[in-house]
């Protein structure tokens, strides 16, 4: 039996791209301090913010994240790293499919949980302020998109972890 559908429309698909490049873009400078002739993340934000503005989803998004992860894999430090990653997810997001499975939720918080773990690393922000800060970003309707999916999944990573707690954060702030 395969996964349950969730109804998701273009304008929501589109609010969740929003979030997650408001997550990811206030991450660039950790990256391009690194890499500064490397484009690959800011072009995947502007991959992303090109589809939350109206264009349609294309292989553009899909292209763009891909090379802003391989653009994270060609630095060595962690806050570059999740920087690149963030932006990589910001274009993912737009491929948010409406299947009922937690690992979708990745989609929608990922560049959420990124940008959390470099406040950690960069500002020495506790987890639980980055989270509620990044938490009270997520305008309506994101909450209740997410509110569709089954729970973020566990995982052994810092990320993960942050990833989950933005999930209950998020989905609280939902039901106020």
């Amino acid at each position: 039996m395969g996964a349950r559908q969730v109804d998701l429309t273009t304008d929501e698909l589109r609010a969740v791209v929003r979030f997650a490049v408001d997550c990811a873009r206030g991450l660039l400078p950790e990256f391009e301090a690194v890499a500064p002739d490397d484009p690959r993340p800011r072009d995947a934000i502007a991959a992303a913010q090109a589809f939350a503005e109206g264009a349609a989803r294309s292989n553009l998004q899909r292209a763009a994240a891909f090379a802003a992860h391989r653009a994270a894999r060609s630095v060595a430090a962690e806050p570059a790293r999740l920087a690149a990653l963030a932006c990589g997810d910001a274009a993912a997001a737009a491929y948010l499919h409406p299947i009922a499975e937690a690992t979708q939720v990745g989609h929608i918080l990922r560049a959420a949980a990124c940008a959390a773990r470099v406040a950690e690393l960069t500002t020495g922000t506790p987890a639980e302020e980055a989270v509620h800060l990044l938490a009270e970003r997520a305008a309506p309707p994101v909450p209740e998109i997410l509110g569709r999916y089954p729970a973020a999944p566990g995982g052994r990573t810092q990320v993960a972890a942050l990833m989950s707690a933005l999930d209950s954060a998020i989905r609280e702030r939902g039901q106020e």
